[in-house]
């Protein structure tokens, strides 16, 4: 296993085990960038650079699971916010 490999793994190891304490938004961070990463692997060994097409992967990943968190939250907190309104007779 080369370098890279070793960091891939150990990598995913810690995000294993540091997901079952992050946000909900930091879980689907870590999931975007694993998925991306998986993604981004394939593809790169297919255009040649497996190793190459893992990083970007792994930054398009986790910037969407981010994002995709992000606006989980307003979406939560929209629908908490209406529900103290209407308990409340707004």
């Amino acid at each position: 296993m080369n370098k890279f490999g070793s960091i891939a793994v150990g990598l995913v190891l810690i995000l294993t085990v540091a997901g079952c304490t992050l946000s909900e938004t930091g879980q689907r961070t870590a999931t975007g960038s694993l998925m991306g990463a998986a993604a981004g692997g394939i593809i790169g060994a297919i255009a040649g650079n497996a190793g190459m097409g893992a990083a970007i992967g792994a930054g398009v990943g986790a910037t969407g699971g981010f994002l995709y968190g992000k606006h989980k939250e307003a979406e939560q907190e929209a629908y908490d916010r209406g529900r103290a309104d209407a308990s409340r007779g707004r």
